[in-house]
């Protein structure tokens, strides 16, 4: 299977199986598009009506490069990997790597287009307390089987409402990862009201990344990212967060921004956070109730698409100045990328990554949190609810009829589970509104990825 677009300047043809990323001459690019439909003496003639400056020496010339590119496995490549899709989820089976702490159901800001219900996730507020920090700490350990590396994001609500525990909970995992034979690496998730001083020399020092929430333009993001006064937080975290990212030395951190039904020109909020200083950025479309007013419609589909196209024009704009940014959906190895495991299997939610409330109930991931019929088991029994972690465990792309036929489906591994849910109610769904942005931001990623690989 090929995937064939314009974009940028280049002609692109993906190979879909072999992971092959081409960019060719219209001859070529015309010659793939009927190879497959057509016989080779009616690809010939159909290109030399195409292209009558042609000989038809060069034409054949043409054809037969494209034959090599399929003999040697770099076009139209069969898919050989739907066998092994529940054979290598069975042979991580059991292993945890990574838990999503709610060290805080409650939170100091009052977002209306908060997935987490402002932080209680449709529940009550509660503060986790170190025992069951620690506790889930240690189940972690115990069913990370040989996994040396674990992964723990202090999530929320707003973490840093229970700051102290989780200092208190870094503290004894570093005392313990030596004698356990694992290295803990931490994230922290922050709205950035409470961050001070004592948070960013903290920070700098334990968690390898930091994700600081910013909608972009002042307007934008003191529409939603309210306090319970109804008073905006733009001008009360920003000058927090620059200097947050100055003691980071620019690295190891992400603006994670929100667009909505209200600002699907989200471009500018990017260019807004340039502006401010910040290059590491992520902007993500909102998960909302459907029918909700912050709901990306069809009509603001192709403002969407379009601002893709645009941010990957300024990235390279940025380049030639020697102000390169990071964009998080357009980050894409070209020559190694993600192993075949991780292309078929996704993100492993339920399985290999769960969420820990403030109780120790365990969930697939915090999308799932506050919905009971997810819940797994807790961190004292383990999972108990086998039928749910089967169902995750049965996740890939493979399981998704709807994504046979999807060029981009070894680049989003079936997408996301709880997206899936929530549109379709069932984690083998599609989420199709999702599925045309991420279409689009592949587009647009392969194709900064084939500019900077050609140094233009």
């Amino acid at each position: 299977m090929i995937h064939q677009y314009k974009l940028g300047g280049y002609n692109i043809v993906l190979d879909v199986c072999s992971g092959g990323v081409h960019v060719v001459d219209e001859v070529a690019y015309h010659i793939i598009g009927l190879f497959e439909n057509m016989d080779k003496s009616a690809v010939l003639d159909a290109t030399a009506e195409a292209f009558p400056q042609l000989s038809t020496a060069e034409i054949e010339e043409c054809y037969n490069q494209v034959q090599a590119l399929k003999e040697a496995g770099k076009l139209f490549a069969p898919d050989t990997f739907q066998p092994m899709a529940g054979k290598l989820k069975q042979k991580t089976a059991g292993v945890v790597k990574a838990l999503c702490l709610h060290i805080a159901h409650s939170c100091n800001l009052n977002c209306a287009y908060c997935f987490a219900s402002q932080g209680k996730y449709h529940g009550e507020r509660a503060l986790m307390s170190f025992e069951v920090g620690k506790r889930a700490l240690d189940f972690l350990i115990e069913n990370s089987g040989s996994r040396r590396n674990l992964e723990v994001d202090f999530f929320g609500g707003e973490p840093l409402m229970n700051f102290q525990v989780v200092k208190d909970l870094v503290a004894y995992a570093r005392s313990i990862e030596k004698e356990k034979g694992k290295n803990f690496r931490f994230t922290l998730t922050t709205n950035g009201v409470l961050v001070d001083d004592d948070v960013i020399q903290w920070a700098n020092q334990e968690c390898s990344n930091v994700v600081l929430s910013l909608d972009g333009r002042k307007e934008v993001h003191d529409r939603f990212r309210v306090d319970y006064a109804g008073n905006g937080s733009w001008e009360k975290i920003v000058p927090k967060f620059q200097k947050f990212v100055e003691a980071r030395e620019g690295k190891n951190y992400y603006m994670r921004g929100t667009f909505t039904h209200h600002n699907p020109d989200f471009l500018n909020d990017i260019q807004q956070m340039l502006d401010l200083g910040f290059n590491e950025l992520s902007m993500e479309p909102v998960v909302c109730a459907a029918g909700d007013p912050s709901e990306l419609t069809e009509e603001d589909l192709p403002i969407v698409m379009e601002q893709y196209e645009k941010l990957a024009q300024l990235m390279l704009q940025k380049d030639k100045e020697g102000k390169p940014f990071t964009f998080y959906h357009y980050m894409i190895d070209l020559t190694g990328g993600p192993c075949i495991y991780k292309r078929i299997s996704g993100c492993g939610s339920g399985t290999e990554y769960m969420a820990v409330t403030p109780w120790g109930d365990l969930f697939p991931c915090h999308q799932f949190v506050g919905d009971d019929k997810f819940k797994l088991g807790d961190i004292w029994q383990g999972v108990t609810n086998k039928p749910i972690q089967a169902e995750f465990a049965a996740c890939n792309v493979y399981a998704h009829p709807e994504c046979k036929d999807c060029w981009a489906r070894l680049y989003c591994s079936g997408g996301c589970a709880a997206n899936a849910y929530h549109a379709t109610g069932s984690v083998t769904g599609v989420y199709e509104y999702g599925c045309k942005l991420f279409r689009k931001r592949m587009e647009c990623a392969i194709m900064v990825a084939i500019a900077r690989a050609l140094g233009q």
